[in-house]
């Protein structure tokens, strides 16, 4: 339907329902068809310098368009869009941090909806003199610092978590880390009798006694013998950041893998309870020497990586509900990863599936991923300790891949049609991506291929190196494999990431 314009409509119809019939540019990107995930791109912008190892990023509601970021020594930095990164901090509890080790120090902090009339902030931070995990109210006002709950950590120094959120309930959510270590040797994940390998979920809007806190009533596990009632979800290794999306209240969580898997969950809003698989489970994969019980039921992954592809830690972001990119990435879930600095983006398909796409870079060691009020993103990196907002942009894809994929019992073969779908030749190509563990090609045609671990490089053999635009190759492999044999859900070609076919 072709829209009239305003002068015309202001004849036929009173002005005030004119503004029912206008779409707000947010509700026209929602109904829109959503951009292919693969024709995205994001870019970083940096506009501070000079933070101390930044840890996590949070924006006040309260009218000053201001970014509160955590350094990991204790301190709370301030960031105007205006005046830039503040000199003075606004908060200092280095005396009550314990930054000893790589992974401890001041982790979290979340704002209350009623910030700006409390001035109450609440902080995760690994407390002196032995580590513990602990959660306290700093209130701005009083510049006091309240403990409200704690948990021992004093063994190993990494898997602190320390994400804080208020979720669409009110209520507060924390993450904690399985304790330490690896493989989980305190068997911490399945066990509800420790906060350890936890999401917890309390009311900080209320005390009561002895708690500084009440756990709310409908917490899945109030009623469990031995168990804590903070509890929320269990079954997690390292949930360094977690997010709520503003648009439906489901809960994204980027929880860090042992080795073999990063991954990323998905829960369905107000579902506590659910077991996400640590340590029985690394991603989909089953973790050898992990804890498994016997019919338990764990929620699996929506999304999984391989660190043998330049990762080693996810980095979980948030759901894009802002204004300025509504149109591009509205509805999805962006993430990445600290070493390899992939940006990820997650979308669900409509069919209870996620489409997936790498679109971009962000600068090197992101530690967290921050929304503005608006619903703008920012990210902060570990080392130099920088400020970046991050931007969206469209650009097509210069390359496809279709896939055919036949599984024979053990067996599997994947026969690959690349397509330059740009516009300028291709004279020499590697195509990269990943295999599932467990998988070992023993033949390939039309290409020089090489696996190392579970990752592929196929290069092009001398008869099909140049692929002009619109032209096609074809090349496959066989593959031996045990457990999963999903194909591939990714490719790129000469770094480039490639749309992905059936």
């Amino acid at each position: 339907m072709k829209l009239l314009p305003f002068s015309t409509l202001a004849l036929l119809i009173p002005a005030l329902l004119l503004t029912t019939l206008t779409p707000s540019p947010a509700a026209a990107a929602e109904n829109a068809a959503p951009v292919p995930l693969p024709s995205l791109s994001a870019t970083t912008t940096q506009v501070a310098s000079g933070l101390r190892r930044p840890t996590a990023l949070a924006a006040p509601d309260d009218g000053t368009d201001r970014l509160f970021i955590t350094e990991k020594s204790g301190r709370i930095r301030v960031y105007h869009p205006d005046t830039g990164l503040a000199a003075a901090p606004l908060i200092d509890i280095t005396a009550a941090v314990d930054e000893s080790g790589n992974e401890r120090g001041l982790l979290g902090i979340a704002l209350p909806p009623d910030f700006a009339a409390s001035q109450d902030l609440y902080l995760a931070y690994t407390a002196l003199p032995d580590g513990a995990v602990t959660l306290a109210r700093y209130r701005l006002d009083e510049s006091r610092l309240e403990v409200l709950l704690s948990q021992e950590h004093a063994e190993y120094n990494n898997h602190n978590g320390g994400q804080l959120a208020f979720g669409p309930d009110g209520n507060l959510y924390w993450s904690i880390g399985d304790g330490g270590g690896s493989g989980d040797p305190f068997r911490s994940g399945q066990r509800l009798d420790t906060l350890l390998g936890k999401i917890m979920r309390i009311d900080v809007s209320r005390a009561c006694a002895p708690l500084a806190y009440c756990v709310p009533g409908d917490n899945p596990f109030t009623r469990t013998p031995g168990a804590r009632a903070e509890i929320w979800l269990y079954g997690l290794r390292n949930p360094w950041r977690f997010s709520f999306d503003s648009g439906d209240g489901s809960l994204w969580i980027g929880d860090v893998g042992q080795g073999h898997w990063e991954e990323v969950d998905h829960i369905p809003a107000g579902r506590g309870g659910l077991n996400l698989g640590w340590s029985c489970y690394e991603g989909l994969e089953r973790f050898e020497g992990g804890e498994c019980a016997s019919g338990r039921e764990y929620t699996e992954p929506v999304f999984t990586y391989s660190p043998y592809t330049g990762g080693c830690s996810v980095i979980g972001g948030h759901v894009y509900r802002g204004r300025q990119y509504a149109d591009l990435v509205g509805g999805t879930y962006i993430a990445t990863d600290y070493c390899s600095s992939t940006v990820w983006a997650l979308r669900p398909d409509g069919r209870g599936g996620y489409d997936q796409a790498e679109i971009g870079q962000m600068p090197t060691q992101v530690t967290s991923i921050g929304v503005t009020v608006d619903g703008e993103f920012y990210v902060v990196n570990d080392l130099p300790g920088g400020l970046h907002r991050v931007s969206f942009t469209r650009e097509e894809p210069t390359c496809r891949v279709d896939r055919k994929v036949t599984r024979w019992g053990t067996g599997t073969t994947v026969d690959l049609t690349v397509t330059n779908t740009g516009d300028t030749p291709v004279n020499g190509w590697t195509l990269a991506f990943p295999l599932s563990f467990g998988q070992t090609v023993v033949s390939d045609w039309n290409t020089e291929l090489t696996q190392l671990s579970n990752t592929i490089d196929a290069t092009n053999a001398p008869h099909n190196a140049t692929i002009a635009p619109g032209a096609s190759v074809t090349l496959g492999y066989l593959a031996q494999h045990t457990g999963d044999a999903s194909p591939p859900p990714r490719f790129t070609l000469n770094g480039d990431a490639c749309a992905v076919g059936s």
